[in-house]
């Protein structure tokens, strides 16, 4: 079992349960405006907006174009994380309890800085080793593997050691292609996603602090 270091928590559908809200705002509002049909959900979830922007407009001849798709996103992020989204059970006592036993913490995330700022004062969220966005780092986003090689760096932990924690497909592609162990967290909103590349999957935040903590 690896030794557990560092903790990598990715932020939508693991910090917070927004997942099952960016599919309603998809399902409701930005692929209609992209009149985009016959997409599988699973494709987008875990990427940077921008790169879904991109990925919509080159792959599914998208309606609109990729600033407005950019634009629907933010409005979209706005009132999901500062009004619908909530915190994981527990979040805050994993990480204190993470902490006083000398590992190290950090947010992994496809999100932009401005999201992760909104949903870290919204719930008071400090203390974390590094706090890492995809547009902060160079190189393509999950499911590519740059942005947990960065974060390892940036906690000052081999990758090897440490345990990424992710819900998404290219999330789990991501932090495996670095060399992370990671665990597949299910939190209960979409629950057809394949995790099945992670080292172990999880049902909740109950099952998801046993298994960090029995490491």
């Amino acid at each position: 079992m690896t030794e557990l270091r560092a903790v990598l928590f990715d932020m939508d559908g693991v910090i917070v349960d927004s997942e099952r809200y960016w599919a309603e705002y998809e399902e409701e509002r930005i692929l209609p405006a992209a009149e985009v049909s016959g997409l599988d959900p699973g494709e987008i979830t875990g990427m940077n907006y921008k790169e879904i922007a991109a990925y919509l407009t080159e792959n599914y001849d998208a309606a609109v174009g990729a600033d407005e798709l950019q634009g629907i996103y933010e409005e979209c992020a706005a009132e999901l994380y500062t009004e619908r989204a909530e915190l994981m059970d527990g979040f805050r006592d994993l990480c204190g309890t993470l902490r006083d036993r000398g590992v190290r913490t950090a947010i992994v995330t496809s999100s932009p800085p401005e999201w992760i700022e909104m949903v870290r004062e919204r719930f008071d969220l400090t203390g974390f080793d590094a706090v890492v966005s995809a547009e902060e780092v160079e190189g393509p986003g999950k499911p590519e593997p740059h942005i947990y090689r960065h974060a390892a760096e940036a906690v000052g932990v081999d990758p090897a050691d440490c345990v990424a924690v992710e819900d998404s497909t290219n999330g789990v592609a991501s932090a495996t292609a670095a060399g992370t162990t990671c665990i597949g967290y299910r939190g209960g909103s979409d629950r057809t996603l394949d995790l099945s590349a992670a080292d172990v999957v999880v049902d909740g935040p109950q099952e998801l602090r046993a298994e960090l903590l029995a490491r």
